[in-house]
């Protein structure tokens, strides 16, 4: 087993969440989260996103700089920083709506060449950097975050370029986890985890099939749990330790994230104007996906 700290690159999405009775806000979404909680496992972890300078921009800064993450492919831009209003029943989290702000970017010719030199790069689902994916799995391994997609056509299309591909279960019966994995691997994916909340998780590899229980906790906020198992599951692989151990870990790094606020901590009085929120049906069915490479280029040949 090699012990050396990977190398990790997190592509895309951010926000601050936003606890409206608590009146503080969080630093967090997926990308940002898993950069957080590689650091945490060992790697060497950057985070490359876009916010903007103001008070969200700075707090998601701020924790990432606190926690070890390099920053240094951080952009700040003009318009104001995602967020994602939320609401905590009994320690589960609720979407109650959300802005993307200006989180949705396409990678830079300085984020591929630190790929290039990475062990790894996780994006997801809420990046919308699908388009991108093939060029990412050049340079690097992908771990893609698919979250709650369940359609084998659209897995179909992006599990050929991953090396981990990481779904959100909850709710999901054993089998039908079981099939979920099997179909990232049916479709070219090397490993898959399927993260089931109080049922515990699913890793499936080329070598078989790996199952955790969940560590017993009294959850104070869920938020962040399956970012954490994901990050501590492509740690451990990156670093090729035993399934059963990797999972066994990553299953009492998730139950410890569910005994704070927020994701990872760091929060800060809420400093954002919500007034410009969407709900997520909206979201989903206004955002545009980033244009792949070869678009990219018809664009820039156009102006």
């Amino acid at each position: 087993m090699s012990r050396k700290a990977p190398r990790i690159i997190a592509f895309g999405d951010n926000v601050v969440d936003c606890y409206r009775d608590q009146k503080r806000m969080f630093p967090g979404g997926n990308c940002v989260n898993h950069a957080v909680f590689a650091r945490r496992f060992g790697a060497e972890a950057a985070y490359a996103g876009a916010v903007c300078d103001d008070a969200a921009g700075r707090a998601i800064r701020d924790a990432c700089l606190a926690e070890g993450v390099d920053v240094s492919l951080l952009r700040f831009m003009p318009g104001q920083t995602a967020y994602c209003v939320i609401a905590n029943e009994n320690g589960e989290r609720v979407f109650v709506g959300a802005n993307l702000g200006v989180s949705i970017i396409a990678p830079s010719q300085g984020d591929l060449d630190r790929m290039s030199r990475a062990d790894a790069v996780h994006t997801g689902r809420s990046s919308h950097i699908d388009a991108w994916l093939p060029r990412f799995a050049s340079l690097t391994r992908v771990s893609y975050d698919f979250a709650t997609i369940r359609d084998e056509a659209h897995i179909a299309r992006l599990a050929p370029h991953c090396f981990l591909a990481g779904f959100s279960g909850g709710g999901l019966s054993r089998e039908e986890a079981l099939a979920l994995g099997e179909a990232a691997l049916r479709n070219g994916a090397q490993w898959a985890i399927t993260t089931r909340g109080e049922d515990g998780a699913m890793l499936v590899g080329r070598g078989g099939i790996y199952e955790v229980p969940a560590a017993p906790v009294v959850p104070v906020d869920t938020l962040g749990a399956g970012d954490t198992f994901i990050a501590r599951t492509l740690v451990g692989l990156l670093r090729d330790e035993a399934p059963d151990v990797l999972l066994s870990e990553a299953a009492t790094a998730a139950a410890e994230t569910c005994l704070s606020p927020g994701a990872f901590g760091h929060g800060a009085a809420m400093d954002i104007d919500l007034t410009t929120m969407l709900t997520l049906d909206e979201i989903y069915r206004n955002t545009r996906p980033v244009a792949g490479p070869a678009d990219m280029k018809e664009i820039v040949l156009t102006r």
